[in-house]
C-alpha cells in the first residue's frame, strides 16, 4: 500500500547495531522442525547516530542524494519483514528496499521494495504503542537480512526506524488447523427460515491466531456501509499452503511491529480464494477494523494477500471477494453496487467532517492517498460490484414432482415437490423461500434445490424465490391445480361389432368416465393393449372364438389420479345348422363359409332362429351383388331390414350386432323378405358373447 518511497536505504549488518536487540544464531539453512521454538519477532534498529558511526556512505550523483548502507547479517529463522519507525502519523517519503537469504538454499533475493502507505488509526490501534511501517514483504523462511534506504532532497529519516523480523511458525496458544466459521443467523429471521449462511472460511484457531497477543477486546460500530477492499501488498511468491502462515504473520507485525492490538483487517483473502477471518470480534458483526483512516466506522474490510499493481486478482479470489462484500452489505441492507454519503473522520483526502460519495464496494485509494489496492485490483472492483450486488440469475423450475402439464396448465394430486435450479453460484446465495398463494411457507438454506408443498383441491400459485446474499430477489412461479380426486370409472362393456370373422371375432370396448379437471389418458390393457387420449370412449379389437377376453381399463386424470376396471367375455358361435328353421333352406358348401357350410333360401318368410343367453350378438353372413334382404326380430321385436347386397363377394360378415348391459336369455330370428330380382340371402350363424 505504497503511498510515497522512504528516501534512505538502510542495509542491517550482521553485527548487532547500537541499541538494537540481541540476535539468535540460526542452526542449519534447511528449515528446522524446531522453528517454532525460534523468536516471533526480531526487531533492528538504525538511528542517525547509527548510520553516522557505522555506516559506509556512498557517494550519489547529486548532493542531494544520501545512502547509507549496512552490511548483510545472519538472523533467527523468520517469513515476513516490514521496517517500521516511531511516529505514526510521519509519512515516509522514499524508497526501503531489503533482500533476504533463503534458508532452503542459502541464496539471497535480489532487492525488493516495501509498499510504504498513510497512516491508519482506528479503534484497537491507538496508544503510546502504535509506530507507522511499511506494509510486510513475505519471503518465505529466510536466515539472514539486509536493507538500504535512499533518501532525497534532504528528506529526513523518521525516528526510531528498525526493521522487524516476524516468524510465524513461533510457538503460540493455537495449534494452526483448518478449522471453519461456524454458519450463524445475523439478525432475525422469520420463523421458518434457515440461518444467514456464512462464507466458508478459516476461523482464527484454523489459521492459528495468536490470541495473547490482543491485550483489548473487540469494538464494534454500527451498521456496515461500505466495504473497503485491500491488497497487503506482501508479495504473490507464496504458495496457497502458506497463506496460513502469512495471516500469523501479518497479525504478528501489526500487533508487534506497529503497536496495534489485533490485526487490522475483518478478512483476507489468499490468491486461491481462501477466506481467513480477521479482526476479532465476530464475523457476523460489525467489527471495528484499523484499516481504512478516517472511514473504519461502519465499514468492514477485505484484504487480498499479495500485491496487485500490475495484475489482477484471480476469479477464484475475485469470488471470494464478491461473497464477503454481499455478506456483510447485505446484512445491513445495503445495496453492494449502490453508493453512499459518509462523513470522513480525517484522513490524507478528505479531512474530518468533510463528506464523501463512495461506491458501497470501494478501493482504499478511494479515500486516502494511496496506491492500494493496486491498479489492476481496482480495475477489477466494477467487476466485483457486479457480482455482489446481482440479484439471482436464471431462477427456473427445472421439474415439479408431483405434477404434470397439460395444455400449459399443471395438475397435481395435492403433494408437490418443486426442484428448482439457477445460474448463480450457491456461494452468493441466502436462501431461499418457498411461497404458497402470497404466503410464506417455507425456507430452504441456499444449497437446496428441492420443497414438498401440501397442496388442498384447488388452483394455487407456487413460487420460489431466490435471495441474493446481497438482499437482491428473483422469483419463479407456476400455477398449480390440486385434484386428489381419481376420475369416475363405469364398469367397461364389450359388444359384437360389424366386420369380418374368422378364428376371431370383431369386438368393441366401451367406457365412461368423468373428472372434474378432466381426464389426460384411458390405457387398455389385457387382450387389447393401447394407450388413447382422455377424450376416448370406445375401442375397437378382435377376440378369439371359444376363448376368454379379458380387457382392464384404466383411466388417468390431469393430475394423475388413476382408476381402473376389468371385464372379462367369452365369443361364442351358433352355427347355421344349429337354428331353428322354417320355410325352405339349404346347405351351401364353400371353404369361405365358417365351417365351411352355410345356409341360403329365397323365398319370402322363409326363417332361421338361435336362442342364447349373453350380453350381445351379431348375424354372421355372406354377401353378394344379388343377396336380398332380410328382416330380423329380437325377442319378438321387428328391428328392421338389413340389405345384404355387396358389389364384392365376401363371407363371414358380422350385419347387424346387439348389446346388453346385463347378461339375459334372448332369441334372435331372421325372415327372407324375397326381394325381388335377387331374393337369395346366406345366413353363416349367430355369433354372441357370454
Amino acid at each position: 500500500m505504497r503511498r510515497n518511497r522512504l528516501v534512505v536505504r538502510l542495509v542491517l549488518a550482521a553485527a548487532v547495531l547500537a541499541g538494537s536487540q540481541s540476535l539468535l544464531t540460526v542452526p542449519s539453512r534447511s528449515l528446522p522442525r524446531s522453528q517454532a521454538a525460534e523468536p516471533l519477532v526480531q526487531t533492528f534498529r538504525f538511528d542517525q547516530a547509527a548510520a553516522t558511526r557505522d555506516a559506509r556512505l556512498i557517494s550519489a550523483r547529486s548532493a542531494a542524494l544520501r545512502t547509507a548502507e549496512l552490511p548483510s547479517r545472519r538472523t533467527a529463522p523468520f517469513s515476513l519483514l516490514g521496517v517500521s519507525w516511531s511516529d505514526p502519523r510521519a509519512v515516509a517519503a522514499g524508497a526501503i528496499e531489503v533482500r533476504t537469504r533463503s534458508i532452503g538454499t542459502g541464496r539471497w533475493t535480489s532487492w525488493q521494495l516495501l509498499e510504504t502507505d498513510n497512516p491508519d488509526a482506528s479503534g484497537g490501534s491507538g496508544g503510546p504503542a502504535v509506530r507507522g511501517a511499511s506494509d510486510p514483504l513475505w519471503v518465505g523462511p529466510s536466515d539472514g537480512v539486509q536493507a538500504r534506504m535512499v533518501a532525497t532532497d534532504g528528506g529526513p529519516v523518521p525516528d526510531g526506524l528498525r526493521v522487524d523480523l516476524i516468524n510465524p511458525e513461533a510457538s503460540s496458544t493455537a495449534t494452526p488447523r483448518l478449522d471453519l466459521v461456524a454458519a450463524r443467523t445475523g439478525g432475525k429471521r422469520a420463523p421458518g427460515l434457515p440461518a444467514r449462511p456464512v462464507p466458508k472460511m478459516v476461523s482464527r484457531a484454523g489459521w492459528g491466531a495468536n490470541e495473547m497477543l490482543v491485550k483489548e477486546t473487540p469494538s464494534y460500530t454500527g451498521p456496515i456501509q461500505v466495504v473497503f477492499v485491500h491488497h497487503t501488498a506482501t508479495g504473490n511468491g507464496y504458495s496457497c499452503g502458506q497463506s496460513a502462515s502469512i495471516v500469523r504473520g501479518i497479525e504478528a507485525y501489526q500487533v508487534k511491529s506497529k503497536g496495534w492490538n489485533d490485526i487490522g483487517y475483518n478478512f483476507l483473502v489468499d490468491k486461491c480464494g481462501r477466506i481467513f477471518e480477521g479482526r476479532r470480534g465476530g464475523v457476523h458483526r460489525s467489527v471495528l477494523g484499523a484499516h481504512t483512516l478516517g472511514f473504519n466506522d461502519n465499514s468492514s474490510a477485505i484484504a487480498v494477500i499479495g500485491n496487485f499493481g500490475g495484475i489482477g486478482i484471480p476469479a477464484a479470489a475475485r469470488a471470494s471477494v464478491a461473497q464477503l462484500a454481499a455478506y456483510k452489505l447485505g446484512a445491513w441492507g445495503s445495496p453492494p453496487a449502490g453508493r453512499v454519503r459518509l462523513t470522513s473522520g480525517g484522513s490524507d483526502r478528505y479531512p474530518a467532517g468533510k463528506p464523501a460519495v463512495l461506491n458501497r464496494i470501494s478501493g482504499h485509494r478511494d479515500t486516502g492517498r494511496t496506491e492500494c489496492p493496486g491498479n489492476s485490483l481496482y480495475a477489477q472492483l466494477p467487476a466485483i460490484r457486479t457480482i455482489a450486488g446481482g440479484a439471482p440469475a436464471g431462477l427456473r423450475y427445472q421439474s415439479l414432482g408431483g405434477a404434470t402439464a397439460y395444455a400449459g396448465r399443471y395438475y397435481s394430486r395435492g403433494l408437490l415437490q418443486p426442484l428448482w435450479n439457477l445460474s448463480t453460484p450457491t456461494r452468493m446465495l441466502d436462501r431461499f423461500e418457498v411461497w404458497l398463494d402470497g404466503r410464506l411457507l417455507a425456507g430452504a438454506p441456499a444449497w437446496h434445490r428441492r420443497s414438498r408443498v401440501r397442496l388442498t383441491p384447488g388452483a394455487h400459485t407456487v413460487a420460489v424465490k431466490a435471495v441474493h446474499l446481497s438482499g437482491r430477489t428473483s422469483v419463479t412461479s407456476e400455477r398449480i391445480i390440486a385434484d386428489p380426486v381419481p376420475p369416475s370409472l363405469a364398469a367397461p362393456q364389450v359388444s359384437l361389432r360389424v366386420g369380418t370373422l374368422s378364428n376371431t371375432v370383431p369386438v368393441r370396448l366401451g367406457w365412461t368416465t368423468t373428472d372434474a379437471g378432466g381426464v389426460r389418458s384411458v390405457r387398455v390393457t389385457g387382450t387389447t393393449r393401447t394407450v388413447l387420449g382422455g377424450t376416448a370412449r370406445a375401442l375397437d379389437g378382435s377376440a378369439r372364438l371359444g376363448e376368454a377376453g379379458a380387457w382392464t381399463v384404466t383411466a388417468a386424470d390431469r393430475a394423475g389420479n388413476v382408476r381402473s376396471a376389468s371385464v372379462t367375455r367369452t365369443p361364442m358361435m351358433l352355427p347355421e345348422a344349429g337354428a331353428r328353421r322354417t320355410g325352405t333352406w339349404r346347405t351351401l358348401r364353400d371353404p369361405g363359409f365358417l365351417g365351411s357350410e352355410a345356409l341360403t333360401a329365397s323365398a319370402g318368410r322363409a326363417s332361421l332362429s338361435w336362442t342364447f343367453t349373453g350380453r350381445s350378438a351379431a348375424l354372421v353372413v355372406g354377401r353378394t351383388a344379388t343377396s336380398g334382404r332380410v328382416r330380423i326380430f329380437l325377442d319378438g321385436r321387428d328391428q328392421g331390414v338389413v340389405d345384404l347386397r355387396s358389389a364384392t363377394a365376401t363371407y363371414r360378415q358380422a350385419v347387424w350386432t346387439r348389446m346388453w348391459r346385463d347378461s339375459g336369455r334372448h332369441t334372435v330370428r331372421v325372415q327372407v323378405e324375397g326381394t325381388a330380382g335377387r331374393p337369395s340371402v346366406m345366413l353363416d350363424g349367430l355369433a354372441y358373447l357370454r
